[in-house]
C-alpha cells in the first residue's frame, strides 16, 4: 500500500520552502570560464569566500553595520566571528580534501604510477570545485529555483553527442560525447505535435508532425523496409502490402522456409525469440515479428531527417541509435538469436571483416545471420566485378567464423553460427581471425573499440539456442541458469516479488490517468480503453530486469528498454539471457535516442547510485536528459532514498513537471516520486520563450 505525501500545483510548480537543488552545470561552467588560467589555489579561495558569504549572510551584514557605527567593540566581535568562521571552514576544507582523496584511492584501483602523473590531481581539483559549488547552491535555497529555459525551435529533434558537425554526412555520424555536448535547456515538441495513437493502432499510423521527415523522403523511400504511404496531410500509414517484394509477411515466411520451418510462428519453437534488426528501415519487419511473439531491436545510424530509429520508436517498437563504424555495440556477447540486415548499408567486407566478427560476438550459438543485399544475388555478383569480390570475401570469412550457409534465394542468404565451441580450434584457414584472449573477451563492452578476434567463446553462457527454453518461459530462469550468473535463487525470488507488488502499486496510482478520463490533450479527445497510452518504457537502472518481467506477467502492452549503468554491477548478460532488450550506458552522457522516445521512464536507486558511486555528474543534467527522452504527458517514476527523492522533486518543478511524493508502507528507507511531464500548447510555449 502506498499513500500520497506531497503534491505540486497544476502548473507543475512546487512550494519553494525547504527545497534544495544541486544546480551544478551553471555554476561550474561560470567558474571555469571566468577563472581560466588562474591557479587552483585562487579558485579554491574564491569558493571559500563565496561560501562564507552564503552560509551566514545575516552575520556578515550585522558585522558590517557594527563596524560603521559602534567602533571598538564591533571590531572585537568581527575578529572573533571571523576567527571562528575561518576555523570552521578550514576544518570543512580538510575533511572535504580527505574525503576526496579517499574517493580517489577507492575508485582508482591503479598502480602508484597513476599518482606520479598529474591526472589524479586534475580530477581532485574538479571534484573539489563541484563540492564547493554544491555548498553555494544549497545555501541559495529556493531563491534559485528558476524554471529551466526552453531551447530554440531548431533543437526540437536534437540528439546530443551526434549533432557534431554540419560538414559530416548524417549517415556517417558517430557517437562523439564530450563537455558541452548537452544544451542545458528544455527541448519542446514540434509545432502541431500530437500524442501518439495508443497501441496497437499506433503501430500502423503515426502523426506526420511528430517526426522529422520531409514529404520528399516519404515519397522516395524505396528500400526494402522503408516503403510507406501517406493517408493525408497529418498521418503516415504503414499498412501498405507493398513493404517488400511480396509484402513483409511473405518476406518473413521466405526466411522461415529457408531456415527449414513451416511458418514464422515456428520461430519460437526453433529457439528464435530475440532479433537484432540492423538498419531496420521504419521497423516493419520488427512489427511483423512482434505480432508473432518475438522481440526485435532496431539499430541504425544517427540521421538528421527521416530517421529510422525515430520513426520506429514513434510506432511503439524498440529502437536505438547504434553504429558498427568504430566501436563495439553496447550489448552483451551471445545475446541475440538472429541478426537481420536487409540492405542495411553496412559493407561487411570492410576493415578485414571486423563487422562480421562483431556480428558473430552478438549471436548466440546456433543463431542465424540473415543478409538481403544485391551483393548476395548470383546475377549481381556475376555482372559486377566489385560485387563479386565482396561476395567472395563474405563467403570465405563466414566460413572462417564457423558459420554454415543454410540457403540462398535471390538477394537473401542465411548463415547459421556453430553450436560447437571447439569448431574454432579445428579451422584450417591460416588467415582465420584468432580467438580473443580471456582478458580481451569482455562480456558487455561499452565504448570500446573493435577487436579482430572472436569473442564470447570463453563465456559460461555458451548455450545453443535450441537448448534454451522458449519465450516467454525463458524470462523465469531456473536454478541452473541462475548459477551461471552467480545469483542465488532466493535473491531472484525476492526481487521478482518486489517488482510484482511495485507494478500493482504503480498501476493503482496511474491507471485512472493513463486511460480515457485524464488528462485531456489540447484539441483532442482521449481514446477509450483498451488503447493503452503507455507503450515505450525506459528502465534507467534495470538491475535483474524485474520491472520488465513484472510488467510482462501483468499483461501490460509495453516493451522495456533495460539499461544497466556503467556504474552498477554488470547484470546485462543476465537481462538478455532472460530474453529482454537491454543495453549498457553511462548516464553522465546522453542516451542514444531522439527526443520524445518514451511514454514512461523508471529509475530505481539511480540517483543514489550516480551520486555516491561514480564521478559526480550534475544531477540537473540528468533530469534535463530525462525530459528530452520523455514524451509530453509521459510519466517518470523515481524510487530512491528520502533525501534523493526530495532533490528529485525540486528538479522536477524546474522542468515544469507535476510531481508528488508517495510513502511506501513499512519502508522508511525508500520513497517514490511520481511525475508527469506537462503538455504545453504552442501559444503557451511562445509566451514562455
Amino acid at each position: 500500500m502506498v499513500g500520497p505525501h506531497h503534491r505540486a500545483g497544476s502548473s507543475g510548480r512546487l512550494c519553494e520552502e525547504n527545497l534544495l537543488v544541486n544546480d551544478l552545470e551553471t555554476q561550474v561552467k561560470r567558474k571555469r570560464g571566468s577563472e581560466k588560467g588562474n591557479s587552483f589555489y585562487q579558485r579554491f579561495s574564491d569558493y571559500l569566500r563565496s561560501s562564507l558569504d552564503l552560509i551566514l549572510p545575516s552575520a556578515s551584514s550585522k558585522i558590517s553595520n557594527e563596524d560603521r557605527g559602534f567602533g571598538g567593540n564591533s571590531k572585537s566581535q568581527h575578529n572573533l566571528i571571523s576567527g571562528l568562521l575561518k576555523l570552521v571552514l578550514a576544518a570543512s576544507a580538510f575533511f572535504a580534501l580527505f574525503g576526496c582523496l579517499r574517493w580517489m584511492l577507492s575508485t582508482s584501483g591503479t598502480s602508484p604510477d597513476y599518482f606520479r602523473d598529474r591526472y589524479w590531481w586534475v580530477q581532485l581539483q574538479e571534484k573539489l570545485a563541484i563540492d564547493f559549488s554544491d555548498i553555494k547552491e544549497l545555501s541559495l535555497g529556493s531563491s534559485r529555483l528558476n524554471e529551466i529555459e526552453f531551447c530554440s525551435w531548431e533543437y526540437e529533434n536534437y540528439v546530443p553527442c551526434f549533432n557534431v558537425s554540419d560538414s559530416v554526412q548524417g549517415s556517417q555520424l558517430d557517437h562523439q560525447c564530450g563537455k558541452g555536448s548537452r544544451l542545458g535547456c528544455v527541448i519542446h515538441p514540434p509545432k502541431n505535435y500530437k500524442s501518439p495513437l495508443g497501441w496497437p493502432a499506433g503501430k500502423d499510423v503515426i502523426w506526420y508532425a511528430n517526426v522529422k521527415i520531409s514529404a520528399q523522403e516519404v515519397l522516395t523511400s524505396g528500400t526494402l523496409t522503408k516503403r510507406l504511404m501517406m493517408l493525408d496531410e497529418e498521418q503516415i500509414s504503414f499498412r501498405s502490402d507493398s513493404l517488400m517484394f511480396d509484402g513483409v509477411e511473405d518476406y518473413a515466411h521466405q526466411i522461415a522456409d529457408m531456415i527449414g520451418l513451416r511458418s514464422v510462428s515456428d520461430f519460437n519453437q526453433a529457439g528464435i525469440s530475440t532479433v537484432l534488426d540492423i538498419g531496420c528501415g521504419y521497423g516493419s519487419f520488427g512489427a511483423h515479428l512482434f505480432s508473432r511473439n518475438m522481440v526485435t531491436m532496431c539499430i541504425a545510424n544517427y540521421e538528421s531527417s527521416g530517421s529510422q530509429v525515430q520513426i520506429t520508436l514513434e510506432r511503439g517498437l524498440p529502437a536505438m541509435i547504434a553504429s558498427f563504424n568504430s566501436k563495439r555495440l553496447p550489448f552483451s556477447s551471445l545475446s541475440y538469436d538472429m541478426l537481420h540486415c536487409a540492405r542495411c548499408g553496412i559493407e561487411w567486407d570492410n576493415k578485414d571483416g571486423m563487422f562480421l566478427i562483431e556480428a558473430d560476438r552478438l549471436l548466440r550459438p546456433g543463431g542465424y545471420f540473415v543478409w538481403t543485399s544485391p551483393i548476395a544475388s548470383v546475377r549481381g555478383s556475376v555482372d559486377n566485378v566489385s560485387n563479386q569480390k565482396k561476395w567472395q570475401f563474405v563467403l570465405q570469412f563466414a566460413e572462417s567464423l564457423c558459420w554454415s550457409m543454410l540457403s540462398q534465394q535471390e538477394d537473401t542468404v542465411i548463415w547459421r553460427k556453430t553450436n560447437i565451441r571447439n569448431c574454432y580450434a579445428s579451422r584450417k584457414h591460416s588467415s582465420s581471425p584468432p580467438i580473443c584472449k580471456k582478458s580481451y573477451d569482455v562480456e558487455s563492452p561499452y565504448n570500446q573499440p573493435h577487436n579482430l578476434c572472436i569473442g564470447g567463446s570463453h563465456s559460461q553462457r555458451w548455450i545453443p539456442i535450441g537448448q534454451r527454453r522458449t519465450w516467454p518461459s525463458r524470462a523465469a530462469l531456473n536454478a541452473t541458469e541462475l548459477s551461471i550468473h552467480g545469483i542465488p535463487a532466493e535473491v531472484f525470488s525476492v526481487d521478482s516479488l518486489k517488482w510484482k507488488a511495485a507494478v500493482q502499486e504503480y498501476w493503482s496510482l496511474l491507471s485512472p490517468q493513463i486511460f480515457s478520463d485524464h488528462p485531456k490533450r489540447p484539441g483532442d479527445e482521449d481514446p477509450s480503453p483498451p488503447f493503452n497510452m503507455l507503450r515505450n518504457v525506459l528502465d534507467m537502472n534495470a538491475q535483474f530486469g524485474g520491472f520488465n518481467h513484472a510488467l510482462l506477467e501483468a499483461g501490460k502492452n509495453v516493451w522495456v528498454m533495460n539499461v544497466v549503468p556503467t556504474t552498477a554491477p554488470n547484470s546485462l548478460p543476465f537481462i538478455q539471457d532472460r530474453g529482454f532488450i537491454g543495453t549498457s550506458h553511462d548516464w553522465c552522457e546522453a542516451f542514444p535516442s531522439y527526443p520524445r522516445s518514451y511514454d514512461m521512464i523508471h529509475a530505481d536507486g539511480l540517483l543514489s547510485l550516480e551520486t555516491h558511486l561514480h564521478q559526480k555528474c550534475p544531477m540537473l543534467d540528468l533530469f534535463v536528459e530525462i525530459d528530452r527522452l520523455l514524451r509530453p504527458e509521459g510519466w517518470a517514476i523515481f524510487r530512491d532514498t528520502p533525501s534523493a527523492i526530495e532533490l528529485a522533486r525540486a528538479l522536477a518543478t524546474r522542468l515544469r513537471w507535476d510531481a508528488r511524493i508517495i510513502d511506501i508502507e513499512a519502508n522508511n528507507d525508500e520513497k517514490i516520486l511520481v511525475c508527469q511531464k506537462t503538455f504545453l500548447e504552442d501559444s503557451k510555449l511562445k509566451h514562455m520563450m
